[in-house]
């Protein structure tokens, strides 16, 4: 082995341990930033080691050259410019196209290997290369489809909600079917090139009619699905060309991918074969401008001013803050934080619960309020914040819905068994949205209604800085004395 080859192992290595170590900080918020910073060391060490693989092989066309190193160029650019631009609430529409353009390019590495003639004629791959090929242009179709679905229906280009039509799920049935007999026949070496594309074909159907039916309440659980189906590809697009790196960091994602897809479900109360088969949800519906109470919403329903709130909150022990999509939308997370500071300099504790499915991405919640510099000790998870609520004086809900909803409790309910944040078991509740609407799951929130729930009706950031501004000229010499926070 010459010293390149060595070196491009060693580097393989190193790629390997920088992912898995990568993927391990990523579990907390504390490390995630190390944890990114180190799975994409990782990801340039990979990169710099198949160039070198490439051009120690020799007899490289320095058109090939040149094409490679443009694309990786060309690559990064885009990755840096799209991260730099994206903004927090777009972020699940780009995770959707990063899908699209892994799942595509795992099934055209498997394509372009298997029809160049490197293993011989494509009708006499052997199994060991037939099969991944076939299983990475199934995956990696799918994947590419589906994926530019759901970033459609984030960005609302395509209806959010569930798109279904006669005949739906039997052509979804038929699809696999082909593309299955499809892979079958590649493996067999029977019409191999015709049945290579019928496959691929027959895949980018099915990654279309998969996700039309699926609607918004369900969308994080799909992000995180077929970001488990790109890990998935990529691992065997790593197999058909025989690439330790691309096995290693495949498998990581897709078995990471599937095991925080089981507990999106779970954190939904909803098996994957259900949030698949779609029609649950719907999607973003035009919010109606902030204001004034909707004339046609129950009388019961208590609408309040921001000075009423500001008295709430000023003379409270503990507030815990649930904050939702709607906080994201407005980008009113500085606002929220200058609030908090606001209440903490009269001595109150501020504590943010954070739903598993808050937001449109797992996690987008806890990226939200950590761009605002939220300290991580003060963000609760569901478990943490339902032991909290009961003791808390205000549970302030910013652009919150569903996971609040007190029908979970209800079996009966769509969402029955859902786990909730319980802010009805605070002594108050501060609901700041911008009017009355449905949350994804397009269900009505007994929430609103309850005699101790007080509604303002403003955009997230206006009511944020309305509050601040009311707890602010309550917070003169002359207002009562701080009583002792409640523990954390």
């Amino acid at each position: 082995m010459s010293a390149a080859q060595t070196a491009v192992r060693l580097a393989e290595l190193l790629a390997a341990v920088l992912f898995v170590r990568g993927l391990h900080d990523l579990r907390s918020p504390r490390t995630a930033r190390r944890g990114n910073l180190l799975s994409a060391v990782g990801m340039g060490v990979a990169v710099a080691a198949v160039t070198v693989q490439v051009l120690d092989e020799g007899g490289v066309h320095p058109l090939a050259l040149l094409l490679l190193l443009g694309g990786v160029a060309a690559g990064a650019v885009a990755g840096v410019v799209a991260a730099r631009r994206t903004r927090i609430t777009s972020m699940p529409q780009l995770v959707s196209l990063f899908n699209t353009v892994g799942g595509g390019a795992a099934a055209l590495v498997a394509v372009v290997d298997a029809s160049g003639g490197t293993h011989g004629a494509l009708s006499d791959l052997p199994l060991s290369t037939s099969v991944p090929v076939g299983l990475d242009v199934l995956l990696g179709a799918v994947t590419f489809s589906g994926s530019l679905v759901a970033a459609g229906k984030l960005q609302g280009v395509v209806p959010g909600r569930p798109l279904t039509f006669p005949g739906g799920r039997p052509a979804s049935a038929a699809l696999l079917a082909l593309a299955v007999a499809a892979s079958v026949a590649l493996a067999g070496g029977w019409w191999a090139g015709p049945a290579l594309a019928v496959e691929a074909l027959a895949a980018l159907g099915l990654g279309v009619l998969l996700v039309l039916p699926i609607g918004g309440a369900d969308m994080p659980v799909v992000i995180s699905l077929l970001n488990a189906v790109t890990g998935t590809a990529v691992a065997m697009a790593g197999l058909v060309i025989d690439n330790t790196v691309l096995i290693t960091a495949g498998a990581l994602v897709g078995a990471s991918g599937a095991i925080l897809t089981q507990l999106m479900a779970r954190a939904m109360n909803r098996s994957l074969l259900a949030i698949i088969s779609g029609g649950f949800g719907t999607g973003d519906a035009p919010a109606g401008p902030a204001g004034p109470r909707d004339p046609t919403a129950p009388a019961r329903v208590r609408v309040v001013t921001a000075d009423d709130v500001a008295v709430q909150l000023a003379y409270a022990r503990t507030v815990v803050v649930i904050p939702g999509f709607g906080l994201a939308a407005a980008r009113g997370q500085q606002a929220l934080v200058d609030l908090a500071t606001t209440l903490e300099r009269l001595g109150v504790t501020v504590r943010y619960a954070v739903h598993p499915v808050a937001g449109r991405m797992p996690g987008h919640m806890n990226v939200l309020l950590a761009e605002a510099r939220v300290p991580y000790e003060q963000v609760l998870d569901l478990e943490g914040a339902n032991r909290l609520l009961p003791h808390a004086d205000v549970a302030l809900v910013v652009g919150a819905n569903d996971v609040v909803n007190p029908l979970a409790r209800d079996p009966s309910s769509p969402i029955g068994g859902m786990p909730v944040l319980d802010a009805d078991a605070a002594a108050a509740v501060v609901v700041l949205k911008r009017s009355l609407g449905h949350g994804y799951a397009g269900l009505d929130n007994p929430l609103f209604d309850d005699p101790r729930t007080s509604m303002l009706l403003a955009d997230a950031a206006t009511g944020l800085d309305g509050l601040r501004a009311a707890v602010d000229a309550l917070a003169m010499p002359a207002a009562a004395p701080r009583r002792a926070p409640l523990p954390s």
